[in-house]
């Protein structure tokens, strides 16, 4: 079973959603049922369910919509569906036969909006056959407790490419990731006041104006016919050139680190457990696994002490209980060993891990980070400012060992640490390094409105002084949406910097006072079901460090919850493939949503 829910917080939140507005609702005593799910909603409940959860709500086996099924009319169906015509078209081939369908009745239960047009159809085909049919509003998958994406990697290059031919592509995007966004708001029972990040570019704006006018229509027709008044959270809306530096940056806290260094595919790592010659096994690296939610957002020298002292603890207390000869303690060990195997298995998991991280980081990347570091912070492990960012480049640069993808990731960061260089300079590094081919993973960065080559100098933003901060030396920077997130809460952003779409809540400040009509919270769980929510919205893709700094502040700042969320989920070398793309045209690119 899944852990209890204030163990999880966003996904447990979108199952019990779930399990209220879906299978609650059809729910009848002693009655089992088949659910047909389509591509979104299988996976959407992978998420945050597992199979048991199911059969505890009465749910025999699950369905693919797309695939033939053989008839069970003497059972009813339970369609969780996205309104797309191409999931309408498979429930309404399921009832299609004029004597009978597929099975005894459906209820019917869409993702989001159902278009008129295709509710008509269904209307008209087999409304007979349909004992339910509603729209419950959840069109995110929550990755983590903190953490959900729209899934739409698409719209990197959609929202980002200079081809003026997909305009309309862009508007479309736009208009879904829109209503994707309110969805999440509905879920977490928020009206926030909407900001947006004023620069690099205009797609903040853009799709935070969407947002706050879906926003209000939805309050206005949600299922309590009331409109709901703004609530005292705040949505803020970035485009991904904001902070370029953590994309590039070879990060070495665990999870982070793993996912950038290591062939990490669906959340699936792979490994032999004795040597090369081993078999190969698979872990799923998820929150249901304690460990890993406890180490995942700690550095990799942290990591690499602790995981040993566990194993070293459970091997102890194992030997401990087989010393004693009791009945009982036997009785004892007996029932605890999967216990033990379990603790076990996961232990070798993460240091099988953690070995294949530093495996890679040792001969090449430890070098690499420390000039990184100081590219990126303009100043060195001894806080003196770096005087010449090209003599700090150029060992990388004729390092041998280090791939193209690390050449350009330390070039980008040069050239992020002078706010953009000239053509002549760029052209060299290009030559000298003999990366023409992908020179395009540079240059193109100028579309997210990055200074790679600017007409004018520009100035770059102030940090926050994070100097009295205990950090490892290779782990110097903090990614720039940590200091977005601290002065949110503490209603420091320039009201310039950072226009609001509507009234913001004026109460909005990070000391948790509440007014006379509001009852004084008991304990942290209370205060974290009704203080104030921060939710952050990045265009074009978040890391994985900069998930990590949600949970950091969420902690630090115990009368707001973090939760951040974008289009989807970036590791460097993939960004870099995706940046390249947006000079090229694109004919045709898959949308998540079917007209």
């Amino acid at each position: 079973m899944a852990p209890p829910a204030e163990e999880r917080g966003l996904k447990s939140v979108v199952w019990q959603k779930i399990k209220t507005t879906v299978l609650d609702d059809c729910k009848k005593e002693g009655e089992w049922k088949i659910m047909v799910l389509d591509e979104f909603t299988t996976k959407l409940l992978a998420s945050c369910c597992k199979m048991t959860d199911l059969l505890a709500e009465g749910i025999t086996v699950v369905e693919d919509i797309y695939k033939n099924r053989e008839p069970v009319r003497q059972m009813k169906a339970l369609y969780f569906i996205t309104p797309t015509s191409k999931s309408v078209d498979c429930f309404l081939r399921d009832f299609s036969s004029k004597s009978e369908g597929k099975y005894k009745a459906a209820y019917v239960y869409f993702t989001d909006f159902c278009p008129d047009s295709l509710f008509n159809k269904i209307k008209s085909s087999c409304s007979k056959s349909i004992r339910r049919c509603k729209e419950i509003n959840i069109s995110f998958f929550p990755l983590e407790s903190q953490v959900f994406t729209l899934d739409i990697p698409d719209a990197f290059y959609y929202c980002y490419s200079p081809d003026t031919g997909s305009t309309n592509s862009k508007d479309a995007i736009m208009e879904a990731m829109a209503e994707q966004i309110v969805t999440v708001c509905a879920t977490l029972d928020e009206n926030p006041g909407v900001r947006y990040k004023s620069k690099p570019l205009d797609n903040s704006r853009k799709l935070a104006e969407l947002v706050e006018k879906k926003l209000e229509n939805y309050y206005k027709i949600d299922e309590k016919s009331q409109i709901k008044g703004k609530t005292h959270s705040q949505l803020l809306i970035i485009d991904r050139g904001f902070d370029p530096v953590s994309t590039v940056l070879h990060e070495l806290t665990f999870q982070a680190m793993a996912y950038d260094l290591l062939p990490i595919e669906n959340d699936t790592y792979k490994y032999k457990t004795d040597g090369p010659n081993g078999k190969e096994k698979e872990a799923i690296l998820e929150e249901d696994d304690d460990l890993w939610v406890r180490i995942r957002h700690r550095h990799i020298a942290v990591v690499l002490e602790e995981i040993p002292k566990l194993m070293k603890e459970i091997s102890s207390t194992k030997k401990a209980a087989e010393g004693k000869t009791s009945l009982s303690a036997l009785t004892q060990l007996m029932k605890k060993m999967p216990h033990f195997r379990k603790q076990i298995t996961k232990q070798v998991v993460h240091l099988n891990l953690a070995e294949d991280c530093m495996n890679k980081f040792k001969p090449n990347i430890e070098k690499l980070c420390k000039t990184e570091q100081d590219l990126a912070l303009g100043t060195d492990a001894d806080g003196q400012k770096v005087k010449d960012s090209m003599r700090v480049l150029l060992p990388v640069l004729l390092n041998k060992n280090h791939d193209n993808y690390d050449k350009i990731r330390a070039i980008l960061l040069y050239i992020f640490s002078i706010n953009g260089t000239t053509q002549e300079n760029l052209d060299k590094l290009v030559q000298n390094v003999k990366i023409e081919n992908d020179s395009d993973m540079i240059c193109n960065w100028s579309y997210l409105g990055v200074p790679i080559v600017p007409q004018s100098q520009q100035g770059k933003p102030l940090r926050k002084d994070r100097s009295g901060e205990e950090t490892f030396q290779l782990s110097r920077w903090t990614p720039l949406i940590k200091d977005v997130m601290e002065d949110a809460i503490d209603n420091r952003l320039e009201s310039k910097e950072w226009p609001c779409c509507s009234q913001c809540p004026a109460v909005w400040n990070g000391s948790g006072a509440v007014s006379a009509r509001q009852k004084p919270r008991t304990n942290y769980l209370e205060d974290r079901k009704n203080g104030s929510k921060l939710i952050v919205f990045v265009i074009g893709g978040i890391t994985y460090s900069e998930m990590r700094c949600a949970y950091e502040v969420s902690q630090a700042h115990k009368s707001c919850e973090v939760f951040i969320g974008s289009t989807h989920i970036l590791t460097p070398r993939k960004l870099l493939d995706d940046i390249k793309m947006l000079s090229k045209p694109k004919d045709k690119v898959s949308f998540m949503k079917d007209e």
